[in-house]
């Protein structure tokens, strides 16, 4: 069944829960972490495949710790556009012979590992060596390091996320001036938060992102990855305020709010994963110039194939 509000009531924009030292917090994790060379490298990678060119990539994330990714791209093509892609929640980066649409269509296409995830679905090789996320915490990712933003477990990705972009624009055989990231859910949430952050780039393609406007969305959902955080709160009673302030600086709506790309959204009625009233909420502060497909009787899946072919025209039509 449909899961949120009607769709005439998801369309108002909710108020931002940003802090009001938001924009210098990230100044400042990200003035951190460019503080350690990028140290990115790329090395041919071993398969059977001879249409593409696929090089495992290494980089310095979050502190200069270490982060990996796949970068594929058609065989000998220079002067790319870059597709940088997310992952969602529990997944890796996989084998080198996955994922291949962004590569097949034409493109450069990095894809960045998520740190301590890639043991639920797919493989990851990256680990979350940062000892200040330790705090107890709920099975999961949601409520690491949760009591401080400086801890929180989502600075480190996102910080890691924005330095996928710069390690794209490192590689020479890949336009700088062309960059687009986009991810599903998890990746979605991160993309978002990317075109907030990182001011230069073509696009941001969020496909029904994941952590946008979080108290809604616990208020609302007893599906995890959201439910992990009313898990946490049912045994810490008393710092609900604390957890939330910490969440505002992780926010889609916020990061949202600072984007100038162009973004291409989806979201489905029957998703009670990441309810569409919290991808309408990140879309409505979205200020670049925008489009949200809406796929009424489907649910986290969204889309599906149908977004994947929305998504290549629309790259294909911002590019032409």
């Amino acid at each position: 069944m449909f899961f949120d509000l009607p769709l005439e009531h998801l369309k108002p924009t909710p108020p931002s829960p940003r802090s009001p030292d938001f924009d210098n917090f990230w100044q400042d994790t990200l003035s951190h972490n460019r503080s350690f060379p990028l140290n990115a490298r790329f090395e041919a990678a071993e398969h059977p495949l001879k249409l593409f060119d696929i090089f495992d990539v290494s980089f310095a994330g979050y502190s200069g710790q270490e982060v990996k990714a796949w970068l594929k791209m058609p065989k000998g093509a220079s002067e790319l556009p870059c597709i940088v892609e997310y992952i969602g929640y529990g997944g890796g980066r996989s084998l080198p012979i996955d994922r291949l649409l962004w590569a097949s269509a034409g493109y450069a296409h990095l894809l960045m590992d998520t740190r301590g995830q890639g043991s639920a679905w797919s493989a990851g090789d990256t680990p979350d060596p940062e000892p200040e996320g330790s705090s107890p915490h709920h099975p999961g990712f949601m409520t690491k390091g949760i009591l401080n933003p400086k801890s929180y477990y989502y600075r480190r990705v996102f910080s890691d996320a924005v330095r996928a972009v710069e390690t794209a624009r490192n590689h020479p055989r890949i336009d700088p001036n062309k960059i687009i990231v986009t991810g599903g859910s998890q990746g979605g949430g991160i993309a978002l938060a990317v075109s907030g952050l990182v001011p230069d780039l073509l696009a941001t393609m969020p496909d029904v992102p994941f952590l946008c406007h979080y108290r809604s969305a616990t208020e609302i959902t007893n599906s995890n990855p959201y439910y992990e955080i009313v898990r946490y709160l049912q045994v810490h009673r008393d710092k609900t305020e604390q957890v939330f302030h910490t969440l505002s600086y992780f926010d889609g709506l916020n990061f949202a709010a600072r984007a100038t790309c162009q973004g291409l959204f989806s979201t489905a009625l029957m998703d009670d994963i990441c309810p569409p009233r919290t991808v309408y909420a990140a879309y409505n502060h979205f200020t670049g110039p925008k489009d949200l497909k809406l796929y009424p009787y489907n649910q986290h899946e969204g889309g599906g194939i149908h977004h994947d072919l929305e998504k290549l025209k629309f790259v294909a039509k911002l590019l032409a």
